[in-house]
């Protein structure tokens, strides 16, 4: 399977040295996920709009971001042509956070401010079955960094995920759409260099929440193995 990376943000300079930039975060949990299939990885340079034929990938995985989808920057409307046309050539693609809200934004729902920073583990609870949800799970617990998120779903879309504090956590759109708020690709360790780095703006109360929370078990290769799952149809 071969998988293109749509990046939408890079790890800031002084943490990329102990965790890497996003492609690599999200081939190592796929990779983990993969169970010794081959995967093949592209990474794609959304913010500068290179884009490789829409078809030439099996599936495309659209990263997280600092930048809300509704900014008005170009290569953000660029971005989700290139997704349209992904679709519309064969390809899956999987919206993950900035990503999710994306979709949404672009293909006929609504993506807005959430009540407040989440950050931490949160566990979200599975609404719906499909094959591709193996291994099956009543609820899952991914690491979360986000202050918009999807309110209105496209039509058609599915709700799978849901939380109390993003009621819209997770869904599917037809056959070829699936996406997630929260973010199976990040580790515990950067969540914590993010959370300290962000300590004034998301408030004592928050930040103390978060940082408490990284106590809790997290299901990454889990999520990843669905991600999988869906992309092979």
């Amino acid at each position: 399977m071969r998988i293109g990376i749509l990046q939408t943000d890079r790890v800031m300079e002084r943490f990329r040295g102990r965790h890497g930039d996003y492609p690599e975060m999200f081939e190592d949990v796929l990779t983990a996920a993969a169970d010794g299939e081959t995967l093949d990885f592209e990474a794609v340079d959304s913010m500068a709009s290179a884009y490789p034929e829409p078809g030439s990938c099996d599936a495309y995985v659209i990263t997280g971001s600092r930048q809300s989808v509704y900014d008005g920057d170009p290569w953000i409307a660029g971005l989700a042509e290139f997704v349209g046309e992904a679709l519309d050539a064969g390809s899956k693609v999987v919206g993950i956070c900035f990503g999710h809200q994306l979709i949404a934004h672009f293909f006929g729902g609504e993506a807005g401010p959430a009540p407040g920073w989440a950050v931490g583990v949160h566990e979200s609870r599975i609404v719906a079955d499909a094959p591709w949800l193996e291994p099956k799970m009543g609820s899952f617990r991914l690491l979360s960094s986000h202050k918009d998120q999807v309110t209105r779903l496209p039509e058609g879309a599915e709700l799978f995920a849901t939380n109390e504090f993003c009621p819209i956590a997770g869904f599917t759109w037809g056959d070829g759409v699936l996406a997630l708020q929260g973010h199976p690709e990040f580790r515990k360790p950067y969540s914590m260099d993010l959370m300290n780095m962000r300590r004034d703006l998301l408030g004592e109360d928050t930040y103390r929440t978060g940082v408490a929370s990284l106590d809790e078990d997290i299901h990454p290769v889990a999520v990843g193995r669905w991600m999988l799952n869906f992309c092979r149809g």
